[in-house]
């Protein structure tokens, strides 16, 4: 579950003689790194240089020659050191002994993956796929340094974790690849969730993986719908809100966003997220990496952006920005998501007795909403609404408003993720319903709809009238029927 955002102002130094954590003895994990104080996020943790480093990308023969030398080069204490480090490889000679301890220990970035290095102290920091921590090495050349800062509060006597896996994996794949790579079972919080709870996350893992495919078609056609794309990185950044995840996808979330908008000419928004992102990269890098130094210079001259200007569609002076909108309004303006229509009444006093919004629907979390079986006489509802987005096509949601003009979400959780359904062409203003729907409470997201028997929707091309009738055939004690509901 999604942990509330930390109050406390972020820092990236610490005086000389505050130890920020001791290695410790861990339940299930042998030795890490155990904070021994309170962590405020944002902080600067350790800054190490490497021990050893090594190229990747080498011939086997390659790296057997460059280990052995690059051991030859170390002290008594630091070669006992490094063979102290674990090692999951199997090996027949020491050579082979020290390339296995290299492979299980190395860090390195996915922004210069063609080195790796040995850390003495970061690398004791063991896994956890809900880590609090992350490391960044080559990316910050000004200290020259390994950095490892903190991404949320980490409390005194918790372990300081980095996750060994993408944040993008399912529990399935994390779970293979950390058997396969590092020779252990993740038993973190995560990888315990209740298989409900398990699979809602997986599902907004894999509409991440999906959006993010869609918007690196998008960046290769400029000249689409600008509104459209900042749409699709608007929901991606909810996303891992959801997730409790404001640390580098989501930061290169938002720096997607900024080049729409600069691109297309909206310096004032282009500021603010200028402005977001240095504040962000600062508490992920430190104050001293480079990549907080560019957005910090980039909110003062939102135009000396490289790509600023591509086209004028969305044009604003910096200082368009409008002052006394409430937080909703004003997330409204940042994401220029369309102000919502005035309503009239869509369905009439008898319908809303006949139909049911969100608001009247049942909590069931999980329980088995089916309709085969029981008694004839089983009592139905009938959810009515009309479809206002389609936040993601796979696996599908939609965006609902209601009979009472209130907003929600049906997450399709049928075994095609909604295949079919989009396959009929949903569009905004097209009316949907549902049998028997019932309150979903997300962990990893605001309540709605979860969807999961298909027999149980209908979709009509065309909007909720004054006049309407809907009909599901069922199987009740293993006789068909006809449910109906209607206004006339």
């Amino acid at each position: 579950m999604p942990r509330k955002k930390s109050q406390r102002k972020p820092t990236t130094k610490r005086p000389a003689e505050q130890a920020w954590y001791a290695l410790k003895d861990v339940p299930n994990k042998g030795k890490g790194l155990v904070a021994i104080r309170n962590i405020p996020r944002g902080t600067r943790i350790l800054a190490e240089k490497p021990m050893i480093t090594m190229p990747t990308g080498k011939t086997p023969e390659e790296h057997r020659t460059l280990i052995c030398q690059k051991m030859d080069s170390l002290s008594i204490d630091q070669r006992h050191a490094f063979l102290s480090m674990h090692n999951v490889y199997p090996s027949n000679d020491t050579a082979e002994q020290y390339i296995g301890i290299f492979r299980t220990n190395a860090l390195l970035t996915k922004e210069f993956p063609d080195e790796a290095g040995i850390f003495l102290e970061a690398c004791r920091i063991n896994h956890d796929c809900d880590n609090n921590a992350i490391y960044d090495w080559k990316l910050n050349e000004k200290i020259k340094r390994h950095t490892v800062h903190a991404i949320r509060d980490i409390e005194d006597g918790e372990e300081i974790t980095f996750s060994y896996v993408s944040l993008l994996d399912d529990r399935k794949t994390r779970q293979s690849k950390l058997k396969e790579q590092f020779d252990f079972t993740c038993l973190c919080r995560v990888c315990s969730l209740p298989n409900e709870q398990s699979q809602e996350r997986d599902r907004k893992l894999e509409q991440i993986v999906r959006t993010e495919e869609l918007l690196k078609i998008c960046s290769l056609q400029f000249t689409l719908s600008p509104l459209m794309i900042l749409g699709h990185v608007h929901n991606q950044a909810r996303r891992y809100i959801e997730l409790g995840r404001e640390d580098f996808h989501y930061a290169h979330t938002l720096e997607g966003a900024l080049v729409v908008l600069i691109g297309h000419g909206d310096l004032a928004r282009g500021r603010l997220l200028a402005q977001k992102l240095a504040s962000l990269w600062k508490i992920l890098l430190g104050d001293d990496n480079p990549q907080t130094d560019e957005y910090v210079a980039l909110a003062r001259n939102p135009s000396c952006h490289p790509l600023y200007g591509v086209s004028m569609k969305l044009k604003t002076a910096v200082e368009e920005v409008p002052y006394g909108l409430g937080p909703d309004d004003f997330e409204d303006w940042l994401w220029r998501r369309p102000k919502p229509k005035p309503q009239a009444q869509t369905t009439s006093p008898s319908s809303q007795s006949c139909f049911s919004g969100f608001a009247d629907l049942p909590s069931k979390n999980g329980n088995d909403t089916g309709v085969s079986g029981g008694s004839s006489e089983v009592l139905h509802s009938c959810f009515l609404g009309e479809i206002v987005a389609m936040p993601c096509r796979d696996p599908l949601d939609l965006e609902i408003k209601d009979i009472h003009n209130k907003k929600t979400t049906i997450h399709f959780y049928t075994e095609d993720h909604g295949y079919v359904f989009r396959a009929i062409g949903f569009q905004a203003g097209y009316t949907v319903a549902i049998l028997d729907a019932s309150r979903y409470d997300f962990n990893f997201g605001p309540p709605g709809i979860r969807h999961e028997d298909r027999r149980m929707i209908k979709v009509i091309a065309s909007a909720p009238a004054q006049s309407f009738c809907i009909s599901f055939p069922l199987s009740v004690s293993g006789r068909s029927s006809v449910t109906k509901f209607a206004n006339v």
